[in-house]
């Protein structure tokens, strides 16, 4: 299994060593997110940040999804526009040379589930994905837990939010 991580406060008071953390995980921003191994040291990880991001384990379905819509090849190319300009036949020799190796989605997303690498071991895709604030705003507290009724900490219900920040 993966889990999906959403940085879900900013950057200030933030302490060195969360940051060192939050560093580690890609998320330097508010509101990004990153799929990571499910495994024992990246859960210490996540508990030990549980007050500033957010986090739940995802399915292979989403996770094709997710990558798909918010994928980035470079900062300002996303993964999806890769299959657009592949298939324009009027593509010169010259700016095929300056694109990035093609990736593929499938190939991704049975890396991730079989916990083989993380985003940042696999070459043609950032290791982060940048999300929006959700649409119609939070539901629930956004500076408390997932068990005093907020989003913060290992929240179930962050695929559903996930899926209006996208």
């Amino acid at each position: 299994m993966v889990y999906l991580v959403v940085r879900m406060k900013g950057t200030v008071n933030i302490p060195q060593w969360a940051n060192l953390t939050l560093e580690n995980l890609h998320l330097n921003k508010k509101f990004r997110a990153t799929l990571i191994p499910e495994n024992k040291e990246t859960l210490g990880m996540l508990r030990k940040i549980k007050e500033i991001v957010s986090w739940t384990t995802v399915d292979e379905s989403f996770m094709k999804e997710f990558i798909e819509k918010k994928g980035r090849i470079s900062s300002s190319k996303l993964l999806r526009d890769q299959s657009q300009t592949t298939s324009n036949d009027n593509v010169t020799a010259d700016t095929r040379k300056n694109e990035s190796p093609k990736v593929s989605l499938d190939n991704i997303v049975s890396t991730l589930k079989s916990n083989q690498a993380y985003l940042s071991k696999i070459s043609g895709i950032k290791p982060w994905f940048a999300l929006d604030p959700p649409k119609g705003g939070f539901k629930k507290k956004s500076k408390h837990s997932a068990t005093q009724d907020g989003i913060l900490g290992e929240n179930k219900e962050l695929i559903s939010l996930v899926k209006r920040m996208m």
